[in-house]
């Protein structure tokens, strides 16, 4: 069984008809957001908007959310997340908007209470740099893209 954490979460007066986030299986790692357009937006190709999910959360500290691309969006439409993943740090308490992008090669229309992207609330790891004059040594050393294989 995954572990939980409480999330404070407000449904803002643009989005109190519309259901909070919810994870679709017992397995799923993200909760659904849903569009809290007024209107129907549309996205020509290559065209990307900001869209409102009627919500703003309390995440615990050491935590975030990450905003995710829904796959079935992606595959049968092209429209994704262009910040992927967007993060949304505990010390906000702001609207939780999704940054949607059409990749795809026809206009994609957005409706109220469409299911946009997934969230996922994950641990925070905060790192201490040290700054150092040299670095150890590995096999792969400074090679980049490409490096490590043929393809």
């Amino acid at each position: 069984m995954p572990s939980t954490v409480p999330v404070a979460i407000k449904r803002l007066p643009h989005g109190a008809d519309l259901p909070l986030p919810s994870y679709q299986t017992d397995d799923a790692a993200g909760m659904d957001l849903y569009a809290a357009v007024d209107a129907p937006v549309t996205l020509a190709p290559g065209e990307h908007a900001l869209v409102p999910t009627g919500l703003s959360m309390a995440l615990p500290t050491g935590h975030e959310a990450q905003v995710r691309p829904r796959s079935g969006l992606a595959a049968k439409h092209g429209v994704t997340v262009l910040n992927t993943p967007g993060t949304i740090d505990a010390d906000y308490r702001g609207e939780v908007k999704v940054i949607l992008i059409n990749h795809g090669k026809a206009a994609f229309e957005i409706t109220r209470g469409e299911r946009i992207a997934q969230m996922l609330i994950a641990p925070v790891t905060r790192a201490t740099l040290e700054e150092v004059s040299e670095l150890p040594d590995t096999m792969r050393g400074a090679g980049g893209f490409g490096s490590t294989g043929t393809g």
